[in-house]
């Protein structure tokens, strides 16, 4: 516990530092604002900061701030002011000056003003504006000086420029507000042109009244004049206008029944385009009773075709596939039948060649007895015919027949299913062709057993009934 006491007090003490270090550093940090500049001077020597901050490390580092922003004073010498033509007159002007904004010149009005306050560094630079503006109008006469003050204010600033340069300023504007003298020069200086200017109005009247009576008397007689050509003109105009209403009437009435045929015509047409239109209309809309009929028809068998393949779907899920498992089982079961038969009846023929293997060994032991035996047989057989052989065979085969389908006598229920489409290979077609298959497969059968091909006896048959038949058609 003691350590993770001593641990948080070190933290502590560090944090506690790192803030008080922070802190020192902001008291030391001096920022110099866009409108000023900041003259630093110390250990690092004299260093100008404008528009960013700076430390200043206190004891051995200190700073000045020097204003950037326009200054604005009046220009007005108590003095007279002589002009080229040696009237005393009286100048009252506004400067605006600013420090200009590169290095060297911050440090010319450093060092310049620095130490001054703002009313001593405007008595300087007045008292030089002062020098420049009498030397200036001492070039120039009353009359310049008063009708062109721009020119006298640009005058100024051009010849000041080297003076406010070697300052670190630098001139933005000179504006004359007044000039006044004391001998109404100034005012004089206008009478002469106030005199002829009102001379030249005396003349300018009596001239127009002059010309006044000369145009009245013109104006009467042309009014004489006109008056007369007036009820000429009158007269010709009233005949005219005369004639023009009388045209204008016979036009007006030819142009009213122009109008009224063709507006005839136009509702003529009018009235037959709407009739077109309104066929065209009960066209259209017979049109598309027919298409929504057709497409209500082809709405309709669509449903119709959906309710088809739902049926149909129904009648696969319901009756074909239990059918079809039925079948199956059925076949399958028939399938087993006849495995079974086949198996029982290969079975048997097997103990019936052992035992006639048995008998064969019994006759050979017997010897001649036994092959006079089977001369016996061999002569009994001769003499059967084809008939005897076919009907003997014919006769075994519904006893054959009903024993391969006896197991379908086990069968409680059989579900026959036609689709209707005349195939022979479902339906009762399907039953009765399976139980021809069964019969089909008694010669296969009987030759399994008797190990002797079904064409090869009836050919024998054959030839034993045409050599037995043969001496009675000779005799």
């Amino acid at each position: 516990m003691e350590i993770v006491t001593g641990v948080w007090v070190t933290v502590g003490l560090m944090v506690l530092a790192v803030v008080l270090l922070m802190s020192l550093m902001a008291s030391l940090y001096r920022k110099a604002g866009p409108h000023e500049a900041l003259i630093c001077y110390g250990f690092r020597g004299t260093r100008i900061v404008k528009g960013h901050g700076t430390l200043i490390f206190p004891m051995i580092e200190t700073f000045r701030q020097l204003s950037l922003e326009l200054m604005s004073f009046d220009v007005a010498p108590v003095q007279d002011l002589y002009t080229k033509q040696g009237v005393a007159v009286s100048v009252e002007a506004v400067a605006q000056l600013k420090v200009k904004s590169d290095p060297v010149s911050i440090q010319t009005a450093a060092e310049q003003f620095l130490t001054k306050s703002a009313d001593q560094r405007e008595n300087l630079i007045r008292l030089v504006m002062e020098g420049h503006l009498r030397g200036i109008i001492g070039q120039l006469t009353v009359e310049q000086i008063v009708k062109e003050p721009e020119m006298v204010a640009e005058r100024m600033r051009s010849t000041c420029a080297d003076d406010m340069s070697k300052m670190g300023l630098e001139v933005i504007s000179f504006t004359i507000k007044e000039v006044k003298d004391k001998n109404e020069y100034i005012v004089n200086m206008g009478r002469p042109d106030t005199a002829r200017i009102k001379r030249d109005a005396d003349v300018a009247a009596a001239e127009a009244d002059r010309d006044t009576a000369i145009k009245r008397a013109e104006a009467t007689r042309a009014s004489a004049i006109a008056r007369a050509q007036a009820d000429q003109e009158r007269v010709q105009a009233e005949t005219l206008s005369q004639a023009k209403q009388a045209e204008a009437t016979r036009d007006l009435e030819v142009k009213k029944a122009q109008y009224q045929e063709f507006i005839k015509r136009q509702q003529a047409q009018a009235d037959k385009a709407y009739e077109i239109q309104a066929n065209i209309m009960q066209q259209q809309v017979a049109a598309e009773a027919v298409h929504i009929q057709q497409i209500e028809r082809e709405q309709q068998i669509k449903v119709q075709e959906a309710e088809i393949a739902r049926r149909e779907r129904e009648l696969v899920a319901t009756v074909l596939k239990p059918a079809e498992m039925e079948r199956q089982r059925i076949e399958t079961l028939a399938n087993a039948e006849k495995m079974r038969l086949t198996v029982e009846a290969e079975g048997h023929a097997a103990a019936i060649r052992a035992q006639g293997e048995a008998e064969a060994s019994i006759i050979l032991q017997k010897g001649e007895a036994e092959a006079k035996a089977m001369n016996v047989k061999a002569e009994a057989f001769q003499e059967y015919n084809q008939a005897a052989v076919v009907d003997k065979l014919l006769t075994g085969l519904p006893e054959i027949v009903r024993a391969l389908a006896a197991p379908l006598n086990k069968v409680d229920k059989i579900t026959v299913i036609s689709t209707g489409n005349g195939d022979s290979s479902t339906g009762m077609h399907k039953v009765t062709g399976d139980l021809t298959k069964i019969a089909a497969q008694v010669p296969a059968l009987f030759e399994a057993l008797s190990g002797m091909q079904m064409a090869d006896l009836f050919s024998k048959v054959r030839k034993i009934g045409e050599s037995t038949q043969k001496p009675e058609i000779g005799a």
